[in-house]
């Protein structure tokens, strides 16, 4: 850590930016720890530090897990010196308290014992703690660390942890957001009492619970609670360690090339250039990250919607309509810019003479081929949710038309506005550097254009659920005539513009690379 200050003065002033930031949260938290002493309401103070502490050991033990780290103690590091494992897990453990986090973590728990300091029980109970805490997070942090650069070294294996981590996200947000809709002042202890009571018994939050308990008379309680905090820290050690002891034996993961028989979809699908591109396209779709993470997460936004709507007082009965609409448009907006997805590849259709009606075309085979079974399974499903088999065939229509209309405006957008896209080979979560808003106009302008050309089946649909039930049976038919006229007109128009372009697309592919 000292060695940091010797870098470049761009490494140091990082670093100074965080000690100064670890100082101030430090100085904030220790006030805050000190006044919480005066405070009457012990049952208030119990709450709010079992809640915090809680989040705290979670973000020691997930966040290394989720985004990596570079570790720096790596044990691996170690494997040629001879030092015993047992030697070696307690030094790398007791280095790890040499950090920003860990000092801070440390001060803070340590001031915990002023906190609880109002009858010599309880200030003991809180110094016992406070020296599982310490050992506790650093312990969950290396492990996490460890696990992190063990099994996420490969680019592949780092994109899946990326993945899981913003599904992780995606998944609490609900929870977020419906805990933004809580009048705090009138509920919030209530909700904060509803966390605290479980949290209290789980690895998560017993450490920071017993000196409340023990400071409300309850040792019982308390004295479990810390048992619980003991065999949390005697369970991290012998992970630890075993850890340890698995990676000095275990060399650095390298990704490792799949091998390949036959053509794959090539075989199954005849000849001819249509059936090439839906070939190639298919195969990107199974095999490059840019493409699957887009697709895992088409069904991820209906959960924001839903939850929004339902926050809003909108009854259940009719956001169980959303998701599928929701996720056929998404699904159709997918390949608006599938061009740039090419990069240089695209010069394959230009020097081949390849008509832009195939193109187009075949692009569009992975989409069909995911929304059709979409559709059918799902209208079914909502239908059922939604308790009234009438809106089936409305339902089905409306998802239809806006994934048709997703398809013909995609296939006009991405032969007429391109824009720089995440290279092959880069990491699915790395945003090309562009200048301008090009990119993100013509993201809006192609996602809004879906919206409003399906406005009019929205309506009838939305017609025949709230004024009269012929809307119903209008509603299929406005949809089957816009979106395959949309769709047709696209393909039109974008073959149109492929084959006037081709020149100009490839060179745009040139200048993204």
């Amino acid at each position: 850590m000292g060695n940091v200050f010797r870098r470049s003065p761009w490494q140091v002033f990082g670093l100074v930016i965080g000690l100064i930031y670890g100082a101030i949260i430090t100085v904030v938290v220790v006030l805050a720890l000190v006044g919480a002493r005066l405070s009457p309401d012990i049952a208030v103070v119990h709450t709010v530090l079992v809640v915090v502490g809680s989040v705290v050991v979670a973000g020691f033990l997930l966040l290394p897990l989720v985004f990596g780290v570079d570790d720096t103690l790596d044990p691996r590091k170690f494997s040629l010196f001879g030092i015993p494992n047992r030697r070696l897990a307690t030094g790398l453990a007791l280095a790890a308290l040499i950090g920003i986090p860990s000092l801070v973590l440390a001060i803070c728990s340590l001031t915990t014992v002023i906190t609880w300091s109002r009858d010599p029980g309880s200030a003991f109970i809180a110094l016992v703690c406070a020296v599982l805490a310490v050992p506790t997070c650093v312990l969950a942090s290396r492990i996490s660390t460890s696990v992190a650069s063990f099994l996420l070294a490969t680019r592949r294996s780092r994109e899946f942890g990326g993945l899981v981590g913003v599904l992780v996200i995606v998944l609490i947000s609900p929870v977020v957001v419906l805990l933004l809709t809580v009048d705090w002042g009138r509920d919030g202890l209530r909700v904060l009492n509803g966390f605290a009571g479980w949290l209290a018994w789980t690895p998560l939050g017993a450490v920071w619970s017993a000196p409340g308990a023990a400071a409300q008379g309850d040792w019982g309680a308390a004295l479990l609670q810390v048992l619980i905090a003991a065999a949390t820290l005697g369970l991290l050690w012998l992970a630890w360690a075993a850890l340890v002891a698995k990676m000095l034996v275990t060399p650095q993961r390298e990704a490792q090339a799949k091998a390949y028989t036959g053509l794959g979809w090539f075989d199954r699908l005849p000849g001819g250039p249509t059936a090439a591109i839906a070939a190639r396209s298919i195969t990107y779709w199974g095999r490059d990250a840019r493409y699957w993470i887009a697709f895992v997460m088409i069904p991820i936004f209906p959960v924001f919607i839903v939850v929004a709507l339902t926050v809003a007082g909108i009854p259940a009965h009719y956001t169980a309509l959303l998701p599928l609409p929701i996720m056929c448009l998404f699904l159709g907006w997918t390949i608006h810019n599938d061009i740039a997805f090419d990069n240089t590849a695209i010069w394959l259709h230009v020097v081949s003479g390849t008509r832009g009606i195939a193109d187009r075309v075949g692009r569009m085979f992975p989409v069909i081929l995911v929304g059709i079974p979409l559709i059918a399974i799902g209208s079914i499903v909502t239908t059922a949710v939604f308790g009234d088999w009438v809106v089936l065939p409305a339902v089905a229509a409306l998802s239809g038309a806006l994934l048709l209309i997703g398809l013909g405006l995609s296939s006009f957008a991405s032969a007429m506005f391109p824009y720089p896209a995440t290279k092959p080979g880069d990491s699915a979560f790395a945003q090309p550097q562009t200048s301008g808003a090009s990119s993100a106009l013509v993201q809006s302008l192609s996602f809004f254009a879906i919206i409003l050309l399906a406005a009019p089946i929205i309506a009838t649909f939305a017609l025949g659920l709230l004024v009269a039930p012929f809307w119903i049976t209008v509603s299929p038919v406005v949809a089957v005539l816009i979106g395959f006229g949309v769709l047709f007109g696209g393909l039109y128009l974008g073959a149109r513009v492929f084959d006037r372009r081709g020149p100009e697309l490839m060179a745009f592919a040139t200048r993204n690379d």
